[in-house]
């Protein structure tokens, strides 16, 4: 059982801090720890970490990958592109969603879809259950777009946008300033809890003598359902990164990941003991009861969605109790939720061992 709770509509940030007054740093922190409850601004973070703690972010660019579409009979259809098929090569995870309705429950293995400057998607399986033939919420399909799929998307896609935003914001504000294209397919959706960085909360850690890394791990659509897990994803967690980690845990400081993203890849290619080893790949990881944080001591996170698989993970790390006070407290202080929204941090104070 996870954390519960019922969240109002109207906690939902519906456009980036910066069209609400604020920089994307002047957000709102929650401070989760064993001694309490603490309200902050995000600018605040440095002082809420301590020297010798390490903060590992994901430098995951984001893409246009929502790109808009005509179904066969003449419906218009969102397509969202989640990334590459982890083994089928040159097809595409993507969902299909009414611009009114939201989920499409009607598509079917073959159909194609029409979409900008004459590309057509074609369904070729369910996924992750080929054996469904209609209905399923994901497909695999082919997007056979002249000079490749990336470079189409730059003048045909649009941010992964859902129904709570109001307004069409540039690409520029659904990426993170850690934001570093590779030259592969990135992210569908922003790893949001990298946003409210700025160049002045870089500047506040490091005169905290608090340490930053990186790594990457390219996120898939966000617009999980009740009761699903995370869908596999690519990563990439370099030598300096994984040093660093060993070297800050060696010398009792504080690993803490900005957001569930860093925190699966670096759960991912952890050992028993909580160090952690460079690797890349895919990773199925799911944290959760039977799975605890090896090495992550901290969380920097947005909000997550009741039911939320995420919420498992979040307890993964921190602990059922201080979770749900988290929540319990951001939902009383009237906290916004989502990728626009505030944020939290979780610093439970111990590590958890399998």
């Amino acid at each position: 059982m996870t954390t519960t709770f019922k969240l109002d509509a109207e906690l939902s940030a519906t456009e980036p801090p910066e069209r609400r007054g604020l920089a994307r740093d002047e957000v709102r922190l929650l401070v989760a720890a064993e001694h309490g409850i603490r309200h902050r601004r995000f600018t605040e973070l440095p002082a809420v970490l301590a020297p010798g703690d390490l903060v590992v972010v994901n430098d995951s660019d984001t893409e246009p990958a929502a790109v808009e579409g005509v179904r066969a009979d003449g419906g218009r259809v969102t397509l969202h592109i989640s990334g590459p098929a982890r083994a089928t090569p040159g097809a595409y995870v993507v969902e299909l969603r009414d611009p009114v309705h939201g989920r499409v429950g009607d598509a079917r293995r073959g159909e194609r879809v029409l979409l900008p400057h004459g590309v057509v998607a074609t369904l070729l399986v369910a996924h992750p259950d080929p054996t469904v033939a209609a209905g399923s919420r994901l497909w695999l399909a082919a997007i056979p777009a002249e000079g490749g799929l990336r470079a189409w998307l730059q003048v045909a896609g649009h941010p992964i946008r859902y129904s709570y935003l109001r307004g069409n914001h540039p690409l520029t504000d659904h990426r993170t300033i850690f934001a570093r294209p590779d030259g592969g397919f990135a992210s569908a959706e922003m790893p949001s809890a990298g946003r409210p960085f700025s160049p002045r909360v870089l500047a506040g850690l490091a005169v905290a003598g608090v340490g930053l890394v990186t790594l990457t791990l390219h996120t898939g659509v966000a617009s999980l359902e009740a009761g699903e897990t995370p869908l596999p994803e690519r990563y990439r967690v370099p030598a300096a990164t994984a040093a660093a980690v060993n070297a800050t845990r060696a010398a009792g400081g504080r690993i803490v990941a900005v957001g569930t993203t860093v925190t699966r890849a670096l759960e991912t290619v952890a050992e028993p003991d909580g160090s952690v080893r460079a690797g890349s790949g895919w990773t199925d990881l799911v944290l959760g009861p039977d799975r605890r944080a090896r090495t992550v001591d901290g969380l920097v996170t947005g909000w997550h969605e009741p039911d939320a698989s995420h919420l498992l993970l979040l307890e993964a790390v921190a602990g059922r109790a201080i979770v749900e006070r988290a929540y319990g407290a951001a939902l009383a202080a009237r906290y916004l939720w989502h990728e626009f929204g505030d944020t939290c941090v979780l610093l439970p104070g111990e590590r958890h061992d399998d």
